[in-house]
């Protein structure tokens, strides 16, 4: 597959090599999609819904599911070597152009709301000491965020090596600030403030219930354990794909659980549910004084710009691969002589500016395009996890390298009761909004076909559309009678 079309005659002038990305700088893409705008805002996020218990038991079933996630990704990486972009690829090898298209989109149009929640949460940080930023949601801060949107896109388009190596100093930088966190609200935690806060405030509900209202935060915070799949083509090493992925998850889980508990033991639950965003910059100054305030503020802006740095990388890179193998337009496919994927990461910038307009006129910004980011990504995730159990079944017919193991069978099962499990946590309202986003793409989808001459869709598929348009009916109208609100 070629990695490049400039646009200029391939006899003359042939596709560049694309960049090699070792096993260090592969796993800090993980690293780097990982621990950006979710981990900081955990503190008040999982206060809004449960106590230490149902924490310790999110994480836990948390944990467990996304490793078994990590470990499909690894199994993939190594079964079929020959499909690039992982999460797209894998779904589309598994069930179909148009199934593939979707998660693809999907996918995409995920990092693009995430990446909305890192300006949103930049501006809401410095808006601490500059009121005209609100909560980040102001004019003057869209404006601002919008500056630097564009900022990044010049950056990024000079080329993927130089957008690597920021990435991998910058995820070096931003992990400090987090773990010094931890060790601080340890020094500080008091036993009868965690103990007041084992089982929840009055308003949290049953155990089930608060655990299920949690899931959707994790699976934000955990989004870019896949990170090393999506950018495989630039491998050094194609088994490096699959250890980055474990290095990279275990390298934070640790860290994003360790930052939830510690803060049941600073402040009621009640006081941390109610902390500005980012709360950990709250509990950190009810801790040890206004310095640790302004000590993860600090942190938190690093580690966003680092974050989404990673994440417009990782969605430039979905569409680009998606077009080039025509299940996306074909100007999607050209890249630049530096191997970037030009106009991939101006449409990327463009979704990102206008959701992030979308911002003003939405009464929790920040916590609703967390949910929807988590949402989106759901089904990318789900049809991966089952395509791992396809292999396992029937390795003979999905052509893989080497025999699939009972243990890949099981890991592969699981993954995929778990992001089942996670559709039913997000609930019906971001499973229509869903469709509200992933049905209209669909007018992609026909011009990669009328670009090819083929037919626009086969029974099948008429099927996956009518759901899909039936879907995002549906949630038009939940908003326009308000049972759904921005």
């Amino acid at each position: 597959m070629s990695h490049a079309d400039t646009g200029t005659d391939a006899a003359t002038a042939g596709p560049p090599p694309a960049a090699k990305l070792t096993l260090v700088t592969l796993t800090a893409m993980v690293v780097g999609s990982m621990v950006g705008a979710g981990v900081f805002s955990l503190p008040r996020r999982f206060a809004q819904e449960t106590g230490v218990a149902g924490a310790l038991i999110a994480w836990a079933i948390a944990g467990f599911g996304m490793l078994m996630l990590a470990f499909v990704f690894q199994a993939l990486a190594v079964r079929r070597p020959d499909l690039d972009a992982g999460v797209y690829a894998y779904a589309k090898a598994g069930f179909g152009e148009y199934l593939g298209f979707f998660s693809a989109f999907g996918y995409w149009a995920s990092a693009c709301v995430g990446n909305v929640t890192y300006w949103v949460l930049i501006m809401s940080t410095i808006g601490a000491i500059w009121p005209a930023l609100g909560d980040g949601d102001t004019a003057l801060a869209i404006i601002l965020s919008s500056a630097g949107l564009w900022a990044f896109f010049l950056l990024i388009r000079r080329g993927v090596k130089e957008a690597a190596a920021i990435n991998r100093i910058v995820t070096a930088a931003k992990v400090v600030p987090i773990i010094v966190f931890v060790i601080l609200a340890l020094f500080s935690l008091d036993a009868s403030v965690f103990a007041d806060n084992w089982g929840g405030a009055d308003y949290a509900g049953s155990l089930f219930n608060q655990v299920r209202g949690t899931m959707l935060a994790t699976v934000f915070v955990f989004l870019g354990v896949e990170g090393a799949s999506v950018y495989s083509r630039h491998a050094r090493r194609r088994e490096d794909v699959g250890r980055a992925t474990i290095l990279g998850f275990l390298s934070v889980f640790s860290v994003f659980a360790s930052v939830t508990i510690v803060s049941y033991g600073i402040l009621p639950m009640a006081e941390i549910a109610e902390l500005r965003q980012p709360s950990m910059a709250g509990v950190l100054e009810a801790a040890v004084g206004t310095w640790g305030k302004v000590f993860v503020s600090v942190g938190l802006i690093i580690s966003v710009l680092g974050a989404y740095l990673a994440w417009t990388l990782m969605a430039a890179e979905v569409l680009f691969v998606a077009a080039k193998d025509e299940d996306m337009p074909r100007f999607l496919g050209r890249s630049s002589g530096d191997d970037v994927p030009v106009p991939a990461l101006l449409m990327t910038t463009a979704l990102s500016q206008v959701v992030l307009v979308v911002t003003a006129f939405s009464d929790d910004a920040f916590n609703f395009a967390l949910d929807l980011t988590s949402a989106l990504s759901l089904i990318p995730f789900l049809l991966a996890a089952a395509f791992a159990v396809k292999i396992a079944v029937r390795p003979e017919r999905e052509k893989v390298a080497g025999r699939s193991t009972r243990g890949e069978l099981v890991m592969a099962a699981l993954a995929t009761v778990y992001t089942a499990f996670l559709l039913f946590a997000a609930g019906l309202k971001f499973v229509l909004v869903s469709f509200i986003i992933y049905a209209p793409a669909t007018f992609l989808f026909v011009k990669a076909r009328r670009e090819q001459g083929r037919q626009l869709f086969s029974p099948r598929e008429l099927v996956i559309l009518a759901v899909s348009i039936a879907g995002a009916v549906m949630g038009v109208a939940a908003l326009a009678t308000g049972w759904i609100s921005l």
